[in-house]
């Protein structure tokens, strides 16, 4: 057989997705410049397919920060709220501490034989075993079986915490100078003897006078009366007769 025959019989080439894509191209005529734009139009359509199926954007309120506990004015904080203290200031009424107000205390002169002898605040009910503890507590040698110290505390009284071998009684005195929940007498002060402490416990008597006393005892030797308290600088016959009943020579 001839080599024209042996062509002629040689069986076809299979086609393949090369020549399908160019046999399609060719049935649209596509050119290059075609080719281009189509691809252009494909991706511009993706591109608003996409953003059209994206999620809305949340609304403008939603997106606002909002206030934490800690950043809120305080209530009543604003002028004009009930409550509040003009200008915006805490309430000085609801800012008080409980004890404030005077009626919630006693004051009362703690003296004698006492660590701390003075004034002393204490709450309204108090006993007078309170008084002597808030002054320090009792000296060795004070006589606590002639004080009453269940006896309750009013405002302004003097607490008396005698020595032992002291005359007189220990009490709680009482404004007016009466005996308030004692056992005895107010106790009387020599004032050959007494310490100015003693003498500055004395009603009507201060610091100065006190000093004055002593000073008028070691000048003169002493005293031989209470009448010789009015030659005392500071001292007249109505103090003279206040004290008559508190001194002795």
């Amino acid at each position: 057989m001839s080599d024209v025959s042996r062509e002629l019989v040689r069986p076809p080439r299979p086609e393949t997705w090369r020549d399908r894509l160019a046999g399609f191209a060719e049935s649209l005529d596509l050119t290059p410049l075609r080719l281009v734009v189509g691809i252009v139009v494909v991706l511009v359509a993706a591109v608003g397919g996409w953003k059209l199926l994206q999620a809305p954007p949340p609304p403008a309120e939603m997106q606002l920060p909002f206030a934490s506990a800690s950043s809120l004015p305080d209530a009543g904080a604003a002028d004009g709220d009930v409550g509040g203290a003009p200008g915006g200031g805490p309430d000085p009424v609801a800012s008080s501490e409980p004890g404030d107000d005077p009626a919630d205390e006693v004051v009362v002169h703690v003296a004698g034989a006492v660590t701390s002898p003075g004034v002393q605040r204490l709450p309204s009910g108090a006993r007078v075993f309170e008084a002597v503890d808030a002054a320090g507590g009792a000296t060795p040698e004070a006589d606590m079986g002639r004080v009453n110290l269940a006896a309750p505390l009013t405002d302004g009284q003097q607490v008396y915490v005698p020595k032992v071998g002291e005359p007189g009684g220990g009490a709680a005195m009482s404004p007016s100078g009466g005996v308030a929940g004692g056992t005895g007498p107010p106790p009387v002060v020599d004032l050959n003897t007494a310490t100015i402490d003693q003498l500055d416990e004395l009603p009507g008597i201060g610091p100065a006078i006190a000093q004055a006393i002593v000073d008028h005892r070691a000048e003169h030797g002493g005293f031989t009366s209470v009448e010789g308290l009015l030659d005392v600088r500071g001292i007249g016959q109505a103090k003279l007769d206040e004290l008559r009943s508190r001194v002795t020579v």
